[in-house]
């Protein structure tokens, strides 16, 4: 069988001619919401080239987070760079896809857009000197079907098979990202029982969230393929861990890692430890973008692996962030890990989010508090006291209300989406305190 390519287009002529060489049949156009769906259509290759100069209309009132409807037209302007054979169709006559840029119709960016929020935050770190690289950890689990987490094997971290019955889906998961050119470096069993970890090789900010995106679809059509039904929901099952995204996350100027400094006893230059404590201030002002979901803070609680006490450390696990020591002084693997994002948020803000806090405190000089390297999970009120540690919010109410009040988040995102986004999840919040659950029936109806 012959290898899938992998593209490489730098401009509008590389791809017209990757469609002609291959056969394509049709491109999709991708885009996602605020919160992170992935929205898309398709042309044929007839109307490529007036799509590179013109983009392609669409009704922007039916997105969510986008315009009003008297404010409707939206423009999807193809980005060349991001152009791939999608993995899991025929190739016969194979389809392609690219991430779009949304404009207005006059072509200006669309302050709606996700890709233009993390665009955006890009440019200023850029004008700062710094590129942002990401590498994130999306777990997922993979059940028989959608309707109810029924499990597909016992497995636990790290597990073989037969326990890991989950191997051959994560194989053909790993071969349809690699024939669209996404690096991977290694996979397994996760801890709960039918979850499993694909981890991707870090990339630039703007690629990675491209590259996330296009993962989670990867998985999900994989799945499918095998009978099977993948999530990324937080935490499908009560008793057992949820799902994570730890995004590990560095900066590099001039070719070098500036979170480096080799005279350091941790090997964490000044800008890395002001990165560090801007994320630990803002943590709960960007928590409601990172975990955006009711059922998130059903997985941000103590106990499951999951962090939610607003520290850092460096082995250790329960704190908030982590500098991770696996190659301790070598300057291209120094870089820090917030574990508190799950794989149900918007890529794009995400990252956004974290790179704006981390940024703030290097621009601000925040001072970096010392690192807790005992169980925090096992602190009492006292220790927590002693040591200045707070938590994170433990309702998405919570949540919404302190990115509400975040003058640093409403210029990070920008005004449209910050309210968009606040605006949701406080119909999602009344949605949910308003519906009486099994549980609610099952211990109250007998005995009031």
């Amino acid at each position: 069988m012959e290898a899938a390519p992998v593209f490489n287009c730098k401009n509008a002529d590389d791809v017209l001619k990757a469609v002609r060489d291959y056969n394509v049949s049709f491109i999709q156009f991708w885009f996602i919401d605020i919160l992170g769906t992935l929205k898309s259509f398709q042309i044929t290759p007839n109307e490529l080239e007036a799509s590179f100069e013109e983009g392609m209309g669409f009704d922007g009132s039916s997105i969510l987070g986008f315009t009003r409807i008297e404010e409707s037209d939206m423009v999807a302007i193809p980005d060349p760079t991001t152009f791939q054979l999608v993995s899991w169709r025929p190739t016969e006559r194979p389809v392609a896809r690219m991430f779009c840029d949304v404009k207005n119709p006059d072509h200006t960016p669309y302050e709606g857009d996700s890709r233009y929020v993390l665009k955006r935050m890009l440019a200023k770190a850029a004008e700062k000197g710094y590129t942002y690289y990401v590498g994130p950890e999306l777990e997922f689990f993979v059940f028989a079907n959608a309707q109810s987490p029924q499990t597909l094997d016992a497995g636990g971290y790290f597990d073989a098979p037969p326990l890991d019955l989950g191997n051959d889906i994560r194989r053909d998961i790993i071969f349809a990202l690699e024939r669209m050119g996404i690096q991977v470096e290694y996979s397994h069993h996760e801890v709960a029982p039918s979850q499993h970890e694909i981890d991707l090789r870090y990339a630039e900010g703007l690629a990675m969230a491209d590259i996330a995106t296009t993962y989670k679809v990867v998985v999900k059509e994989v799945a499918r393929k095998h009978g099977a039904y993948a999530t990324f929901m937080p935490k499908p099952i009560f008793g057992e861990n949820g799902s994570g995204m730890h995004v590990h996350q560095s900066l590099f100027k001039n070719g070098r890692n500036a979170f480096f400094d080799p005279k350091d006893p941790h090997s964490l230059s000044a800008e890395c430890k002001s990165y560090i404590a801007g994320l630990l201030r803002h943590a709960r002002e960007f928590v409601c973008v990172t975990n955006q979901w009711i059922n998130s803070y059903k997985r941000l609680v103590p106990g499951y692996e999951a962090p939610v006490y607003i520290a850092w450390a460096q082995r250790n696990r329960s704190a908030l962030i982590r500098v991770p020591m696996y190659k301790p002084g070598k300057e291209a693997a120094t870089r820090i890990e917030l574990r508190c994002p799950d794989p149900a948020a918007n890529p794009y803000l995400c990252f956004a989010v974290m790179l704006a806090a981390g940024l703030k405190g290097i621009e601000e000089g925040y001072e970096l508090t010392p690192a807790v390297e005992k169980n925090i999970f096992a602190f009492t009120e006292k220790d927590f006291d002693a040591h200045g540690i707070e938590a994170l919010p433990g309702s998405l109410y919570e949540a919404a209300m302190a990115l509400k009040g975040s003058a640093l988040m409403k210029e990070c995102l920008g005004e449209h989406v910050h309210a968009n986004l606040v605006e949701n999840k406080l119909k999602e919040w009344d949605a949910y305190r308003t519906h009486v659950s099994e549980y609610e029936i099952k211990r109250y109806l007998p005995i009031l």
